[in-house]
């Protein structure tokens, strides 16, 4: 009798296709095995309750600030109590930065990470030559170079507020370390300034971007040269991807506070408590963040590994522009996003306010205070 398991990943190249050939690859070497996967939009990867997807699916590939609710309402497997030691050991040693770890939320293990990101630079290599200007170096570069208007970034909601805690984080003060507000009003104020001004220089349109739409206009159109930051997408800088290939690189140093410290992203494999099959799925989950199949299977089909052999891999990286060497040092010094479990209700809801203030300037302390009035009530576990 068949055995099956159903997933829910994200839909774009790289959360779903190499899911789909590492699931095919496995049902293939073991008969009786049948795993099928679903898609939903990044927006809603983001944002969707995972309780309502853990009843409904075996695995699910999750964004890590759930781990603290996971762990707190037991609804997805612990996998430290079903695989050995010896290879989270192995997970934890060739982390990619923090994403191991992120997903262990007081010795609850919630998933593996199958996916490393974080926002990284990128550009185009012929539109910069075209301008007959270099890779920006320090933020004083990047203000120069948005005035020519061949910048951009991505200014919806969310990336808005990683965005904040990038600056806030790189220039001294990490966020939602204190019960009463979520960062200082003096910094507080001046990272939203610094992101006004920013903005100011750059196209509109961006306000309604995700990564993957700046990505796919960076590509295709000739007015985009630069990003400064932007959760990174190997894919666009493989040759046949995009119409134009992106290179990706480190990002630009700040006020002499070093390059700036981005926000920790990446996806994890979970599995539900209410799988039928656990056996089953512990061993794909054990296949698939595995070394050898995240450098090859899973890198081979768009995927973007949250294994470090793979990220220093010679050949990945010969296929990638150099992709993974060029932004692994980003990765490794990202900043770790809270976990705590009512912390969604904040991210949820601070990033429109960031975006407003980018777009439309205004009294900085009332955005603040309406942002320390979220995490408040974050930080009291109201419901997600």
């Amino acid at each position: 009798m068949t055995k099956t398991l159903k997933g829910i990943t994200w839909n774009h190249s790289r959360g779903y296709v190499p899911l789909i050939a590492t699931a095919q690859r496995f049902c293939e070497i073991n008969p009786g095995i049948e795993i099928t996967w679903e898609k939903r939009s990044l927006q809603e990867f983001a944002d969707a309750p995972i309780q309502d997807l853990a009843e409904k699916y075996d695995l699910l590939v999750i964004d890590h600030p759930w781990a603290g609710y996971a762990a707190d309402k037991k609804i997805l497997l612990p996998l430290n109590e079903y695989l050995s030691s010896e290879y989270l050991a192995d997970q934890q040693l060739n982390s990619v930065g923090l994403s191991h770890q992120s997903y262990n939320f007081n010795g609850f293990q919630s998933a593996l990470a199958i996916d490393a990101a974080t926002p990284v630079a990128s550009f185009r290599e012929d539109l910069l030559g075209f301008h007959d200007v270099p890779v920006p170096e320090t933020w004083d570069n990047l203000l120069s170079l948005a005035k020519k208007g061949i910048v951009a970034f991505p200014g919806i909601p969310i990336d808005s507020l990683m965005n904040f805690y990038m600056l806030c984080s790189t220039q001294g003060e990490d966020p939602c370390l204190r019960d009463d507000a979520f960062i200082s009003k003096e910094m507080g104020t001046m990272v939203l300034e610094q992101l006004r001004e920013l903005a100011s220089y750059c196209p509109k349109e961006m306000f309604d971007w995700n990564p993957i739409k700046l990505y796919e206009a960076m590509s295709a159109r000739h007015d985009l040269a630069y990003c400064p930051f932007a959760y990174g997408y190997s894919n666009y800088s493989r040759r046949g991807y995009g119409k134009n290939i992106i290179r990706f690189t480190d990002m630009v140093e700040i006020n002499g506070h070093g390059r700036l410290k981005s926000t920790l992203g990446g996806t994890g494999l979970a599995i539900s408590v209410k799988c039928r099959n656990i056996d089953i799925a512990v061993k794909y989950a054990e296949y698939i963040a595995s070394p050898e199949c995240q450098s090859t299977i899973y890198a081979e089909n768009g995927g973007q590994p949250g294994h470090r052999n793979a990220w220093v891999n010679e050949e990945l990286n010969g296929r990638y522009h150099d992709y993974f060497l060029s932004t692994l040092p980003a990765l490794d010094r990202a900043y770790l996003r809270p976990r705590y479990s009512g912390y969604l209700h904040f991210q949820d809801q601070a990033g429109d306010l960031v975006r407003k203030y980018m777009m439309e300037g205004g009294n900085a302390g009332r955005i603040l205070e309406g942002m320390n009035q979220y995490f408040r009530e974050s930080k009291k576990g109201v419901s997600v």
